[in-house]
């Protein structure tokens, strides 16, 4: 049996399920197949295709590649060029308000945009906003009114229903460690707070530790973990809100001597996380659709350049996933390993 859930609802099915390697990436994507060797934008002319110009939060979980896949598709979908930036990891705010000041100088069409640090980011957006260029927020989303829309999951009702699971394979008793990717984009806020309800929610007796922030940081994560089960010996689980967080607590676990003892609960699905589901050192996961989340920055992208009026929010989706439904063609079709 799987569930399946998105805005507002929740459908039953049994179900599986967030993140991407490597460094900063520029490419121009365009419906003539056209791909040029950096992000600088098209040349303009009275003929050009529509410009847009993503940048996202980093590049060193594979959610972001999916996510960049699925912009480029849907860009050659609908005849428009794109480019799709973000900085080699999610600590690097600096690094990533400059490519958004670049985005800016190449007059684009619109932006897309999944901010780091959403007031680092406000002078830049004030500049976007009296240029007439629309924002299309998406993943963490930014905490501004300016954005047309923002394309992402819920990441509340996402990290709730993952509270929900722990509940069960704890057996509603023993005490939680929570790993977060960071306590400033939308995203970590959200699921650490989307967490900590539902386990209120449906474990109230079980006792939750203080969120601890690692950074999307496999190994500072992994630290982490090992100082929670230190200083926690009756621990029976660990909750990591993105993929570095997760598979770095697996690997303070591994490192501790804990595997099978401590019952871990994640989120995203590279193929780290789901090679963990698959061999029961990892307990289960949600994934997003992070292909489907680049479809709708570029689709949402067009729209807003052609004066459509849009949704404040567009909800992406997101499934629990587990060792019993991994290969559910449902969720294999979202798992980004």
């Amino acid at each position: 049996m799987r569930k399946i859930i998105a805005a507002g609802a929740a459908i039953t099915m049994g179900l599986a399920l967030a993140a991407c390697g490597g460094n900063t990436s520029q490419t121009p994507a365009s419906s003539g197949g056209d791909t040029a060797a950096s992000s600088q934008a098209p040349a303009t002319s009275s003929t050009a295709k529509p410009y847009i110009a993503i940048v996202s939060k980093g590049f060193q979980h594979q959610f972001w590649q999916a996510v960049k896949s699925g912009a480029e598709q849907k860009a050659q979908e609908l005849n428009v060029d794109m480019t799709f930036d973000g900085p080699a990891d999610e600590t690097q705010v600096e690094a990533q308000m400059t490519m958004l000041d670049n985005a800016l100088a190449k007059n684009p069409s619109a932006i897309g945009f999944a901010a780091l640090d959403s007031k680092a980011a406000e002078a830049t957006l004030e500049k976007i906003k009296a240029a007439n260029i629309p924002v299309i927020a998406f993943d963490s989303g930014v905490d501004s009114d300016i954005p047309v829309t923002t394309a992402a999951t819920d990441n509340t009702a996402a990290a709730k229903e993952g509270a929900k699971h722990m509940c069960e394979l704890i057996g509603n008793k023993g005490k939680v460690g929570v790993i977060v990717h960071d306590q400033v984009s939308k995203s970590g806020v959200d699921r650490r707070d989307g967490f900590l309800d539902g386990m209120k929610e449906y474990c109230p007796d079980v006792t939750v530790l203080e969120p601890q922030y690692g950074n999307g940081d496999q190994a500072k994560s992994a630290d982490i973990a090992k100082s929670i089960m230190t200083a926690n010996p009756d621990l029976t689980g660990i909750f990591g809100s993105n993929e570095g967080s997760a598979i770095g607590a697996l690997k303070g676990i591994q490192e501790a001597g804990m595997s099978g003892k401590i019952t871990l609960v994640g989120f995203d699905s590279g193929k780290a996380q789901t090679d963990a589901i698959r061999d029961g050192t990892m307990a289960g996961a949600i994934t997003q659709d992070p292909v489907g989340m680049g479809e709708a920055v570029v689709d949402a992208a067009v729209k807003a350049i052609n004066g459509e009026t849009l949704p404040s929010f567009i909800d992406t989706g997101f499934y629990w996933y587990d060792k019993s439904n991994i290969d559910d063609p449902t969720i294999a079709a979202v798992l980004y390993d």
